[in-house]
């Protein structure tokens, strides 16, 4: 790389004390040279069969149909002109991993982890083994694609969780045989509903979403072993466009806001009530582009509901606490005659759900104060965060997050897709926020440098040996 030019970017990186991460950069896959990989894994077959499954064709399909037409099947709303074209340069550079190494420097980046694009919908593909060829034939080529350019630029690879021995076996390739060190990892799967499967037709509608955790059709424990054995953090892109409410036929802005935040409060939530930071204290994850105003609920939320849903405090409502006699009396004091001509059946209020047993929502988490809430979730989760997002703030902000403690907020710049207008704003949007006063130079450092090194670096002391971090 060369001497930086004289941009704003590069201008505001000169005036730093530190480097600047971006932990959530993409690139672009040329379709061709991936379908080359896929043959390598899979054979020419294997090529027809992914062209059945592919997100494009689906995305065709849609393109094809009038309006009338995704009213009445209700088709979703999809991500379409999702690329940069006006800018050529950025175009170009979100497809060729060695134009983004050479244009860094000008745009103020120290470091970049690539997530992929294409790959992002290998999750949805029904045909079990053209998927898991989809994802072997894409780690192939992130790992050469990207070979030589590890000082600043690495490629995430990734790993399927249809099943623990389909995300293992895919862990030991990438990590062991390709030495790819970051990792993102699918999650939100669907899943048919089973009684719906022995009912008849299998129906499509019919189905769940598995979070990994609580609830997960397969116990996820050995997955997140392998990782602390690996020395690696499981990082989650996932998107929820489809789910609940955000299923529009017309407008994507409506399915597109809060998707990925939706899809990572769900995960995240999921890890911490079955227990998994418990089980394993020194595994982090990173949930990413969804932003951290959802963590900072969240979290606050998890402390709230402890201190009324632990077993002591549902004392409060167990329903043989109330004492009928007590409410009688009040009723022929305080109420009208439509209701004291009701007393013979005062005692309905707590017969509906008196043969219930207590269920202590946290008993995997093993808590026993509200602090041990803080010390299972902050140190363990990480947030991407989009530069320009004014809600970033809120994860350094210590005076509305209780225990007085900041969320690991780690800055994203999604370069490459519709979200980021031009590559060499990334880092003059960022520094905005410090500008208009909702970060710190502190915060700032922490959000582009601190937080980032701590995501990886503490699973693994040498993720950024030999780089220029």
């Amino acid at each position: 790389m060369g001497s930086p030019r004289d941009t704003t970017a590069a201008s505001i990186h000169a005036r730093l004390t530190h480097p600047v991460i971006d932990a959530d950069g993409h690139w672009i896959e040329f379709e061709p040279t991936f379908l080359d990989y896929l043959k390598q894994v899979g054979g020419p077959t294997m090529v027809d069969r992914y062209h059945r499954n592919d997100y494009a064709t689906g995305l065709r399909k849609w393109a094809q149909m009038t309006q009338e037409e995704r009213r009445t099947r209700r088709s979703l709303q999809p991500a379409w002109w999702a690329f940069p074209t006006k800018n050529s340069l950025d175009r170009a550079t979100a497809m060729l991993p060695h134009l983004l190494y050479e244009r860094m420097a000008d745009l103020g980046l120290d470091f970049v982890v690539a997530y992929p694009t294409l790959a992002l919908f290998f999750p949805a593909m029904k045909d079990e083994e053209v998927r898991s060829a989809s994802y072997r034939a894409y780690n192939l080529m992130a790992a050469d694609m990207f070979r030589g350019l590890e000082d600043r630029l690495i490629p995430a690879a990734c790993i399927p969780m249809h099943t623990p021995a389909e995300a293992l076996a895919e862990l030991e390739v990438a990590v062991n045989q390709l030495g790819l060190k970051a990792l993102m990892f699918a999650s939100l799967l669907r899943r048919p509903v089973e009684a719906a499967q022995k009912a008849g037709a299998p129906n499509r509608s019919a189905t769940w979403l598995d979070t990994l955790g609580l609830e997960s059709q397969y116990d996820c424990d050995p997955v997140w072993a392998k990782c602390v054995e690996l020395r690696v953090t499981p990082t989650f892109h996932t998107a929820s466009q489809g789910v609940g409410a955000r299923a529009t036929y017309s407008n994507f802005v409506y399915n597109h806001i809060g998707h990925f935040a939706a899809a990572g409060e769900a995960v995240c939530k999921s890890l911490f009530l079955n227990g998994v930071t418990r089980r394993f204290p020194t595994l982090k994850f990173a949930f990413l582009e969804g932003g951290v105003g959802w963590a900072c609920t969240l979290y606050s939320d998890l402390i709230g509901h402890w201190k009324k849903r632990h077993m002591q405090a549902l004392d409060h409502t167990n329903p043989v606490n109330l004492d009928l006699n007590l409410v009688a009396d009040y009723f022929r004091r305080y109420g009208t005659e439509s209701l004291t001509s009701h007393l013979d059946q005062l005692d309905s209020i707590s017969e509906v759900l008196a043969g219930v047993e207590a269920v202590d929502d946290f008993v995997r988490c093993d808590i026993t104060r509200p602090a041990d809430i803080r010390d299972l979730f902050v140190p363990n989760f990480y947030f991407g965060c989009e530069p320009d997002d004014p809600v970033n703030g809120w994860a350094f902000r210590t005076k509305a997050n209780p225990f007085k403690v900041k969320l690991h907020a780690i800055m994203g710049s999604d370069i490459g897709h519709f979200d980021c207008l031009d590559m060499a704003d990334v880092l003059t949007e960022a520094h905005e926020l410090v500008d208009e006063g909702l970060l710190t130079e502190e915060d700032f450092r922490d959000f582009v440098f601190g937080n980032p090194v701590r995501l990886w670096g503490e699973s693994n002391p040498d993720f950024f040996k030999g780089t220029v971090i």
